[in-house]
């Protein structure tokens, strides 16, 4: 993001500001050769010289608590970048599926399909899938909703019927989670949400 800021400058080579054009020329003092242009604007009715310039963060070393919330931050943005590629994986998976069922008539095909569509999930992703932790896991869940607009819970129930998707629930709560898990960008999976942003606008 970039900002405009106002920049009131009292020059020490004593150069006044008064009487000049409307566009300014500052020699850099380190960067020999290049220039900064400055655009003069009117603010209530004066007229200061204006110029962008980068957005800067700084980050301190903070106090014990505070270094425990960044490495909290941290871990999350590991967390999301390692399980979100997956998310946009199912989310495209599923255009592919419902578009393919429009196409099938009968039962019976659409069935098969399924479990063909099943076993070609598995066998690209189970290792991948094996090899999340459970708080990834739990992120996906969410991520899903994200991308889908639906629960995991509720897919299972559209593909595999209700049974299936029951069992499945009974496994999640087993380890502590829930496969009815929405997620809530304006809530408390707010600093997720930032964080996909940057991902997908290359600051992460």
């Amino acid at each position: 993001m970039r900002s405009v800021v106002e920049i009131f400058i009292f020059l020490l080579t004593g150069v006044s500001l008064f009487g000049q054009k409307d566009t300014l020329k500052q020699k850099s003092d380190t960067l020999s050769g290049r220039f900064y242009i400055l655009q003069n604007v009117y603010r209530d009715g004066e007229k200061l010289p204006e110029i962008e310039i980068k957005e800067v963060n700084i980050v301190g070393h903070g106090s014990r608590a505070s270094r425990f919330q960044y490495w909290r931050y941290e871990r999350l943005v590991y967390n999301v970048k390692r399980v979100y590629p997956y998310s946009i994986i199912v989310r495209n998976k599923l255009n592919e599926v419902n578009t393919d069922l429009g196409k099938i008539t009968g039962e019976k095909g659409r069935r098969e399909y399924i479990r063909n569509v099943e076993k070609d999930v598995f066998r690209n992703y189970e290792d991948d899938m094996r090899d999340m932790t459970l708080t990834q896991g739990k992120l996906l869940i969410k991520l899903i909703n994200r991308e889908t607009q639906n629960t995991s819970y509720d897919l299972i129930k559209d593909y595999r019927g209700k049974i299936s998707a029951a069992f499945w629930q009974g496994v999640a709560r087993i380890f502590g989670t829930n496969l009815k898990e929405q997620y809530d960008p304006y809530g408390e999976d707010a600093l997720i949400e930032r964080i996909i942003l940057e991902i997908e606008s290359g600051q992460l």
